[in-house]
Order: C-alpha cells, then structure tokens, then sequence
C-alpha cells in the first residue's frame, strides 16, 4: 500500500524494490539539488543520479531510488541528444551566458560558410572541453582550479557528434539539436563554432532531450512528482528498458538469488536476468563458458 506523509496529502508509493525516477530538470538547479528535493517528495535517503547536468541546463536527469540506486553506475548513458541555442558574436569566460563576456564581434556570416562550420564540429572530432567543466586535471575538477586562479589547459580529446543540426537563424541566435557521445561539451560546440567563424560564440540554452534510452516521454518535473510521486520506472522496467534480457527458470533464479554463475547466454555486454514471475534478479555479464553476476538485485528467497 502507498504510504501517506502526515505533512502531505499526496500519496508516497511503497518503493522497497526501487527503480528510476527520470526528472525534467529546471533551470538554475544542480544535479545534487534534484536529488535532495527527491528525497524530501519520496520520503527516502536513499537516492542518486547518473549523468550530470549544469544548473543552467533543463531536461532528462536520471535518477535511481533505493534499490535501483544499484543500476547507476552500470547504465549505458553513452550518447545523448540536446536542444541548444548558440549566440554568435561573443565569447566568454565559461563558453556560455554565465561567463564574463571576453570578446565581441559583429556577426556576418553568410549560410554557406555558417553550414561549413557546422560540418567541421560533425562527426568524429577532438574537442577541449571548456575551462570551467568538470573534468578532472590531476585529481581536481578543472572548474575547481579555474576557481582557484589558475591557468587550466586541458588537453583535446575524441568525442562523436553524430548530428549537428541548424534549425533556425534568429540574427546572431543559432537553435540547433546536436546528438554526441558522453563527454561531448555542447558549450564547446558554440565556443568553437563562433572562433571558427572568426565571431566568437557562446552557449545561452541547452535542454537535454535524451540520455541513453531514456528521453523526454519518461521524464516528469519536480511539481509534477510533488503532486504525484511515484517512480518512471520499476526495477524490472528500468532494467528491461536499458539493458538486453535474459529469462531463466525457477532452479536458475534461484542461483541467481544466491550470486551464482549461470551458463553463458551469448548476449553482448552486461543484461538483465529475471525470474519466471518476471521479476528482475540481477544484472550479468558472460566471462568465457559463464555468466557472471555484475550485481545481485533481487536477494535470494525475495
């Protein structure tokens, strides 16, 4: 049965077995801040996320809930897809409209050399990401050392930027959709757009429309989940949705329940295996002549 907070008249669903929350972030909150408030509307400590998200983005922020807090770090949130606006005519110090402006230039570029430009940053590139991400240079967060004063030179690296698309030319404002691989900075997109073009460019809006297989259809706000808290997805739907599946019989769940390896299954990569009853035991990957469990879900005799 649902449990019902005293200062509360929404319903709080029962969720022992966990699974994912998929939240719309709002602008102008952390990733962390998404979490503490999903604890307050859950009523649970035990909550995370996967994929972080600046506070100036929106959008798909995945988030896991007691047990299904376990699936986080085994997630393939590989590639993504975001709804941008780049402006053109300004660089700053942090690539987007937070930054301090450090340059500016007026903006006349004609179609054909903006579509060269774009095809430049389309496809297998070496990208450095922007000063101020969070990526770590010697053990610190780049954005930490920028913060601290120094002068932070992070070195390019390969990332995919499988579409990168104009949708509309709003005189120096650029809306584009831009699909990529994990560790692509759509802020640097933007910077290196504007300095490939001689203009200079930054970031003003970035909404992330889908992280692995979840998107936008999965995902709920804040006030939404305030009125009606409830999970997106259950455990076993979490798991039937980002990974392949594998079924067993009730001898093989039950080996499954105690960590034990089964026979290889042939399935590329880490899968779920679930129970007869349909629920989801565990996730596993095959090493060899066996699988091997990667994490054990549903404890045995559950």
């Amino acid at each position: 049965m649902p449990r019902v907070d005293s200062a509360s008249s929404a319903s709080v669903p029962d969720l022992a077995a966990g699974g994912l929350v998929v939240v719309d972030k709002p602008g102008g909150m952390t990733s962390h801040d998404v979490v503490s408030r999903l604890r307050r509307i859950l009523r649970t400590r035990k909550v995370g996320h996967a994929g972080t998200l600046d506070p100036m983005a929106t959008g798909v922020l995945v988030c896991g809930v007691d047990r299904g807090t376990k699936l986080l770090g085994h997630l393939a949130l590989d590639t993504k897809a975001y709804a941008a606006t780049i402006r053109l005519g300004a660089s700053t110090t942090t690539d987007d409209a937070e930054g301090e402006v450090l340059a500016e230039s007026p903006v006349d570029v004609s179609d054909e050399a903006m579509a060269a430009g774009i095809a430049t940053l389309t496809g297998d590139i070496m990208q450095v990401p922007s000063s101020v991400s969070a990526v770590k240079i010697d053990g610190q967060r780049a954005y930490a050392r920028v913060r601290a004063g120094e002068d932070v030179v992070i070195p390019a690296r390969p990332v995919t930027v499988s579409e990168f698309t104009l949708l509309e030319r709003r005189g120096a404002d650029l809306d584009v959709v831009v699909s990529c691989t994990s560790g692509t900075y759509v802020r640097a997109l933007a910077r290196d757009l504007g300095a490939g073009l001689g203009v200079g460019g930054h970031l003003t809006a970035l909404r992330r429309t889908r992280v692995g297989p979840f998107d936008l259809t999965h995902a709920r706000t804040l006030e939404q989940l305030e009125a009606d808290p409830a999970l997106s997805l259950d455990l076993a739907g979490a798991v039937a949705t980002a990974f392949p599946r594998r079924d067993v019989d009730a001898s093989a769940a039950v080996d499954v329940g105690h960590g034990k390896r089964l026979a290889a299954a042939g399935l590329p990569g880490t899968y779920g295996v679930f129970a007869p009853d349909g629920r989801v035991l565990a996730l596993m990957a095959d090493a060899g002549e066996l699988a091997k469990p990667v994490v054990v879900l549903a404890p045995a005799g559950s």
